[in-house]
């Protein structure tokens, strides 16, 4: 249950019973009723899963974990996307679609946290380096962020613009979170950090594309932070070679947290209601 701020305090006189509640969660607020602000938080049981990975049976508890999805945007994704524009083969984006239809609503249903986290940059590219803006456009006739392609869908990966927006086949949910990011990595120059924190997560689940390149780079900056980082590599994809895939899961296990499938989690979840 999302939790909206509430800008007046009820004057005890009025003879609002209710109580009011400020915060990001339920875990996570003040009450204020009887005329005292309470700061007390409200304790929260854990909700243990238990399913394997690829060393060893791994224990989260469903009310602190937040699966990520990384990047399943139309720019990325679609026929008339940026990326198909731009000659990249779909086989790869695409292969976390089916996937992650059948991961989601069971997920949601026991009670996780969605997180989608997409590039969604500024129109003047104003903090995008020389480094990005130039890997993202290569030559001086290519298409590159914030530009428009010939199937003029908008600007390329632009917040608020048609290929930023997840695709029509992964739905939205109202109680899903949504974040931008302007970097490989989730986690720079952004809020996402602190929108995890307020809500108490501490255990992330990444699925998505690409596994080498913007799921690799969150996850790594998510366990540079401290977080429990879970790849679940049949829920990821990416059009690079399959050394790459093999190098990024030896060394997600070797350093930075552990490696299952979706399929592992579905089977501790149970089929949806």
């Amino acid at each position: 249950m999302n939790i909206k701020p509430i800008d007046l305090i009820p004057d005890p006189a009025d003879g609002i019973a209710a109580d009011v509640k400020f915060g990001p969660a339920e875990h996570n607020a003040w009450s204020v009723s009887d005329g005292a602000v309470s700061l007390v938080r409200q304790p929260r049981l854990p909700r243990t899963l238990r399913f394997a990975s690829s060393l060893l049976d791994l224990e989260i508890d469903l009310g602190r974990s937040a699966i990520i999805v990384v990047d399943m945007q139309n720019d990325f994704c679609h026929k008339e996307g940026w990326f198909a524009q731009k000659g990249v083969s779909l086989r790869a984006t695409r292969r976390p679609i089916p996937v992650l239809k059948k991961l989601l609503p069971c997920w949601r249903e026991a009670g996780g946290q969605v997180v989608w986290l997409n590039w969604g940059i500024r129109a003047d590219r104003a903090n995008l380096s020389p480094t990005i803006h130039f890997k993202g456009k290569r030559t001086a006739t290519g298409i590159g962020y914030a530009e428009r392609s010939p199937i003029d869908r908008g600007l390329s990966v632009v917040t608020g613009e048609w290929g930023a927006q997840v695709i029509d086949e992964l739905k939205v949910e109202a109680a899903d979170l949504s974040v931008d990011k302007h970097r490989v990595s989730g986690f720079w120059d952004n809020e996402l950090d602190a929108v995890l924190r307020l809500r108490g997560i501490t255990t992330l689940l990444f699925v998505g594309i690409n596994t080498d390149r913007c799921v690799f780079s969150t996850l790594q900056d998510a366990a540079f932070l401290g977080y429990d980082c879970i790849l679940l590599k049949d829920a990821c994809s990416t059009p690079s070679p399959a050394y790459v895939t093999r190098s990024i899961l030896f060394i997600v296990e070797q350093l930075h947290g552990f490696v299952a499938t979706a399929q592992s989690l579905l089977t501790a979840l149970g089929s949806p209601r």
